[in-house]
């Protein structure tokens, strides 16, 4: 830990954004953290995994990278109320004006710490509900809904000590309302995480070879199954058709084994590169972004890069995913787990490519309309009173 983390007699107002990987704050709150700092903030960026490179990245924004305690998946209740124990005796120590968390663990715990650390003003952010509210494929397994049952009974206790929650849709937005976890004046609703518009600029459309591409962690909830079986049938008819697949393994109980994805790769369905650092090369590869999520999104960042870059999308009609897309105009909304569906809107941009470059037009349109970073930054930072 740095050694000049803790206060000292400066009047500027003492930030600490609290999240669940280094890699992910960077990836997700870096504009926000440099917009902070361009207004004047001092900001301490808590995650629980820095090394050399992810803390250089952070200081390069003006900020100072903080390591605490937490496990990101993990469900032990005695390990989660140490590692709360001590953030809030770490913050306490680093004397904070304001904190603001996102994630589920950083949400409850961070802002359960906050409080008891007499952080004056706190704030959480709500990026989607994830693996305990997703629906399931059959009947509800009673873990899953015991899981969500204890997930909302933390929020409910958490946001009762948050100035302001801010979420990314209005069906999250209206589930917490409904479960009494936030009242309806203390709710925020943002159009998602936002994308830089000048770092994610347009490329030219890709119609030969038609290529669709998908960016996710590899877990079932994300609809990767489903990209397949799609991928399957349309290659039946048209050979010469790409299916890119990027994204790294994950731990989440949903989770995809890599024998899994190699199987498909061995049968030519697709091609799969991992998890790779930079997405733009590869959406200046594709014709059309998929994403057949399940998941309980927020507003998945993945579709605002893909449409801010002249990408039409296909995804589901679901609580975020629908958020992003204009049936018909920027892409086409199909039914989730729908594989003849999902199949079919593929056919579509093969049988008619004209269909991608004026889809992909339009999506920018609404990336700039919607999705900019910096627009969504001043409204978080208006509500946090960073900002007139």
């Amino acid at each position: 830990m740095s050694q000049n983390i803790f206060p000292n007699q400066s009047s500027r107002l003492r930030v600490g954004i609290i999240g669940n990987q280094a890699f992910s704050l960077l990836n997700f709150r870096g504009p926000l953290i440099a917009d902070m700092v361009a207004e004047g903030c001092e900001v301490l960026a808590l995650a629980p995994d820095y090394d050399e490179t992810t803390s250089a990245k952070v200081r390069a924004l003006g900020a100072e990278p903080v390591n605490f305690s937490l496990s990101r998946t993990g469900m032990n209740p005695a390990r989660d109320a140490t590692d709360m124990l001590r953030l809030a005796f770490l913050l306490w120590r680093l004397n904070l004006d304001i904190t603001f968390g996102y994630a589920i663990k950083p949400v409850i715990y961070g802002t359960l710490a906050a409080s008891l650390a007499r952080v004056p003003r706190r704030f959480a952010l709500i990026p989607g509900l994830g693996y305990a509210f997703t629906p399931s494929n059959a009947s509800e397994p009673l873990k899953r809904q015991l899981l969500r049952n204890m997930v909302l009974f933390l929020y409910r206790i958490a946001l009762r000590r948050a100035d302001k929650v801010f979420f990314q849709n209005d069906d999250d937005r209206a589930l917490f309302v409904d479960e009494g976890a936030v009242r309806p004046e203390r709710s925020i609703r943002v159009n998602g995480t936002g994308v830089d518009l000048d770092r994610w600029q347009t490329a030219p459309p890709i119609t030969k070879p038609v290529t669709f591409l998908l960016v996710a962690r590899l877990l079932r909830e994300k609809g990767i199954v489903e990209f397949v079986e799609a991928a399957r049938q349309v290659k039946i008819k048209h050979s010469d058709v790409r299916f890119i697949l990027l994204g790294g393994l994950d731990s989440n109980p949903g989770a995809l084994s890599h024998a899994e994805v190699e199987t498909w790769v061995a049968e030519g369905i697709l091609e799969w590169l991992g998890h790779v650092p930079d997405v733009r090369p590869w959406l200046s590869q594709a014709s059309v972004y998929v994403l057949p999520s399940y998941y309980r999104e927020g507003v998945p960042r993945s579709t605002q890069e893909a449409m801010a870059m002249g990408r039409p999308v296909i995804t589901t009609d679901t609580p975020g995913c629908r958020d992003t897309v204009i049936n018909g105009e920027s892409g086409f909304l199909v039914t989730l787990r729908d594989v003849e569906a999902l199949a079919g809107a593929m056919e579509r941009f093969i049988q008619q490519p004209e269909l991608i470059e004026r889809m992909g037009q339009a999506g920018r349109r609404i990336a700039e309309e919607r999705f900019d970073v910096r627009k969504i930054n001043q409204v978080i930072m208006r509500e946090m009173g960073i900002t007139k």
